[in-house]
């Protein structure tokens, strides 16, 4: 059956910023699903969505008018039931027949399969495929009421009664399947070819879209509009560039993906326009300049060669005016009062030190159940005081202080001006009050960099001082919330602990701190929920660490033995993978995994240790001796912290091992001789698990 192209568009009021480009994504995806499903697409079908401010579309290619017929096959009842000892129709194969539109006649026709272990009958029929019209109707219909809306709004129809529950007003709809317009409806609306262009700038007349195809080339030309999301971020980043270059000097528009699909997603006709500020401003810190443009107007600042702030901003203008500066002039006007307020915050917060702001935290409530923040920031100023000292033991005395000042001062910014207007700004302002105040410049990056990682990827503390406080303040908040009770749940996470414990992890690892995390928790004086802490930390760990490319045998291996220096991980996985490439690995993680075994199914607790008076087998014997030999070896390496030493040392386990297993039965009769042989594996099963669990490896 001959196919065309289709169009499919919903006009609406403004749709909502930050989910434009996923309710684009998914109103396309949805139509194409249905009607892909209702057999009007063919496999080399192609979606393309679009998404302007007040426009949802899809051009969909190779949509046929009419389905393909289909043959269908319907089960009615089992033969047993179905036909009566002569092959008759039974009153309840009739009623079923009845259902389905049919009567006695079909009986001929009826066929019999085997279903199971019964013998059923069957209706054999070809069912018309669906329409367009119908299968359109349908899909639109699914489109719209799976479409992500944030917030519905209800809003009145037309005919004054009606109310419908859509994200935005609609006011138009469009269908076209080629040329023609197919009759279809949604939101009280019924489908034509007209649809509206750029609100300002082609305003005048609708425009009505010739063919499925030239809806796209129409809307620029006509319409004066970009329908594509990406396309129109595409030509805003082009314009971005060839502002930043004109300005020359190397300055460039700052990069920030967000502010990027926002902005595309409140213009339909983009036009970048220079502009500037006063360069007194720039003597506020250029986080708090930069954060009030993106965040407030959604400009972007340009930045020099070396990174540092300029007085010149790029703005994206939803209009092209033969002169534009009544909007260049409009935007330095809106842009200046905000500057304003942020330098007004910062010389009023300049004038009260950091420490004085201190006892102010008393009187901010933290957790009902956990007190105020001044009393949480007590907590976290121990701990970092005791990580520091353990850091750098037994010379610790000088760090430990610095780490009990910053972390004193650390949330002393929360009660400032400038974070009480953009609380993204916290412990970066406190960095330069604390520099202001004239401490020294770690304590002032530790302030700032406490809040390290903030999310994955993000770097580390820039010094040991900073490393204190921001792995004090995370363990603290997972020993305090978990002691309450308050733990992640599903995909719930109000307090951010599933990426608090991903920042400890990485900081003991990264910086190979040589700090048990047990003795961690004890600093923290954690007496509630530790089992359940160590595991949901256990936890994060073996996702980094497969995240990192190691295989869930060599994490679990490692894992498993929950070892308290955690940056001491990836040494022991090194080892395990080289351990892995011996030959003898395959057979040692086999006898690993039986020796566990037996350990778990012997009676009473097996203690180390044998008596070699009651060896009777060569076999054991000789596994007592070559264990002898190399349990110093690895021990010893071990201790040196040389764990792929450690494991190869094993190798010379496997044929005394073998041969053991060969010849010796463990769970002999006299009890003295089974309790010597168990005594002996445990011996073997505590050589071979120190590194990591063996087993684990087994196939």
């Amino acid at each position: 059956m001959s196919s065309k192209n289709l169009l499919v568009e919903l006009f609406v009021e403004e749709l909502p910023p930050k989910a434009l480009s996923r309710l684009g994504e998914a109103f396309a995806a949805t139509l194409f699903d249905s009607l892909g499903a209702q057999g009007l697409t063919a496999a080399d079908s192609i979606a393309t969505p679009f998404a302007s401010p007040r426009r949802l579309a899809v051009h969909v290619s190779g949509v046929a008018a009419q389905a393909d017929d289909k043959p269908v096959s319907h089960k009615l009842m089992p033969v047993s039931v179905a036909l009566t000892a002569d092959g008759q129709a039974t009153p309840a194969l009739l009623k079923k027949l009845a259902a389905l539109g049919l009567d006695a006649s079909v009986l001929p026709r009826l066929k019999r399969a085997a279903d199971g272990k019964a013998e059923a009958l069957f209706f054999d029929t070809v069912v018309a495929g669906a329409t367009l019209v119908a299968g359109l109707q349908k899909a639109l219909d699914e489109a719209v009421a799976k479409l992500p809306i944030p917030k519905a709004m209800a809003y009145q129809l037309a005919d004054g009664w009606s109310s419908v529950n859509f994200v935005r007003p609609a006011h138009g709809l469009v269908a076209l399947h080629g040329d023609e317009v197919v009759p279809v409806s949604t939101l009280g609306l019924h489908a034509g070819r007209e649809t509206q262009g750029h609100r300002f700038e082609a305003a005048s007349h609708p425009v009505a879209i010739r063919t499925a195809d030239s809806f796209e080339a129409q809307m620029e030309g006509e319409g004066a509009v970009i329908p594509g999301f990406a396309k129109r971020r595409a030509e805003i980043v082009r314009q971005l560039e060839a502002a930043a270059a004109g300005v020359g000097g190397g300055v460039k528009a700052i990069e920030d993906a967000a502010l990027l699909d926002e902005v595309t997603a409140l213009v339909e006709r983009p036009n970048v326009l220079l502009c500037q500020f006063e360069p007194e401003f720039l003597e506020v810190p250029q986080e708090c300049l930069i954060l009030t443009m993106k965040a407030n107007q959604k400009y972007f600042p340009l930045l020099d060669a070396q990174g540092r702030l300029s007085n010149r901003f790029l703005i994206v203008s939803n209009i092209r005016p033969d002169d534009p500066s009544a909007v260049i002039g409009g935007n330095e006007r809106v842009v200046r009062p905000r500057l304003a307020d942020a330098k007004f915050f910062f010389d009023q917060d300049r004038r009260k030190s950091l420490q004085d702001r201190v006892p102010g935290l008393a009187k901010v409530v933290y957790h009902n159940k956990l007190g105020s923040q001044g009393e949480r920031v007590q907590r976290v100023a121990a701990l970092a005081s005791q990580i520091g000292a353990r850091i750098l033991w037994p010379e610790g005395t000088e760090l430990a202080r610095k780490a009990d000042q910053a972390a004193n001062l650390s949330k002393a910014d929360l009660l400032t001006d400038m974070v009480g207007e953009f609380p993204e700004l916290q412990g970066i302002m406190g960095r330069y009050y604390a520099l202001n105040d004239g401490l020294p410049e770690d304590i002032a990056d530790a302030i700032e960099d406490h809040y390290k990682p903030r999310f994955s990827g993000d770097e580390l503390p820039r010094n040991d001082v900073g490393l204190c406080v921001a792995l004090a303040d995370k363990l603290q908040t997972l020993v305090d919330l978990f002691g309450i009770g308050e733990r992640p749940t599903g995909d719930k996470d109000p307090f951010a602990l599933r990426r608090h414990a991903l920042g400890v992890v990485r900081m003991l690892i990264e910086r190979d701190l040589q700090l048990d995390i047990d003795r961690l928790l004890w600093d923290a004086k954690m007496a509630v929920g530790r089992d359940e802490l160590l595991d949901f930390i256990y936890d994060r760990l073996t996702g980094l660490l497969r995240e990192q490319g190691y295989t869930p045998q060599e994490v679990d291996a490692v894992v498993s033995q929950r070892p308290q220096r955690l940056g001491e991980v990836p040494k022991r996985l090194a080892a395990v993978r080289a351990f892995a490439d011996l030959p003898e690995a395959a057979s040692l993680a086999a006898a690993n995994k039986r020796v566990g075994n037996i350990l778990k199914k012997a009676e009473g607790e097996v203690q180390a240790g044998v008596d070699t008076a009651l060896f009777q087998e060569d076999a054991e014997r000789a596994l007592h001796t070559a264990l002898a030999q190399v349990e110093p070896v690895a021990d010893a390496a071990f201790a040196a912290g040389d764990y792929t030493a450690s494991l190869r040392a094993l190798a010379a386990l496997k044929e005394p091992v073998d041969a053991f297993f060969d010849h010796v039965m463990v769970n002999a009769e006299m009890p003295a001789l089974r309790t010597n042989r168990l005594g002996l594996l445990v011996l073997l099963h505590r050589a071979m698990n120190r590194v990591a669990d063996l087993s684990r490896l087994a196939a």
